[in-house]
């Protein structure tokens, strides 16, 4: 079991837990209409506390069953607003020993490195406690940040993904790209 709190230099970096759903609802109700061009259609409650109550406890379930880690960023000078969500999903152990990578940061600290810094840490849980040997991230093509980040990152691209995902309603080609555990640091 992962530690509940991690920090870096600037952020500070929590799993998901209950007592972060109101903060949740907020930063989701902030950036809804920002994230919306890269997500699925969400349904209107998306964005309540309830919601977000509901999801904190089956967060904390998936963690407890080694099927996923959802990690919620705050600047350290703001710890109680939340600025970022990444999220280790789907863990594949067995011969697999796998999992998909997704994030997304508020639309008010896009480009200062804030990402970057959080992804290092959550890829260091994932090749180090996690014993994973696989993380994968698909992203639109258009996404140019983001693959950016990626690359930054050292994943490296494996091909096209046709059709991968129904964003918005409609089914939207993503890049796939990986990052294998030997290739950490």
């Amino acid at each position: 079991m992962l530690p509940a709190q991690y920090s870096t230099k600037r952020l500070s970096i929590s799993l998901s837990r209950p007592a972060l759903a109101p903060a949740a609802a907020d930063y989701m109700r902030r950036n809804r209409d920002f994230l919306s061009p890269f997500e699925p259609v969400r349904p209107p409650e998306y964005t309540t506390l309830p919601f977000w109550q509901s999801q904190m406890e089956q967060d904390v379930r998936q963690a407890e069953q080694d099927q996923g880690y959802r990690f919620w960023l705050s600047l350290l000078e703001e710890p109680g607003q939340i600025a970022g969500m990444a999220q280790l999903s789907q863990v594949s152990r067995g011969c697999f020993q796998s999992c998909y990578l997704g994030y997304h940061m508020d639309q008010n600290l896009l480009r200062q490195g804030y990402m970057t810094e959080a992804l290092e840490l959550v890829l260091s849980l994932a090749f180090g406690p996690l014993n994973l040997h696989r993380t994968e991230a698909n992203v639109m093509p258009r996404n140019a940040p983001s693959l950016a980040l990626l690359e930054k990152l050292g994943f490296h691209r494996e091909g096209l993904a046709l059709r991968y995902l129904n964003i918005r309603g409609q089914w939207e080609d993503h890049l796939r790209l990986a990052k294998l555990a030997d290739e950490e640091g």
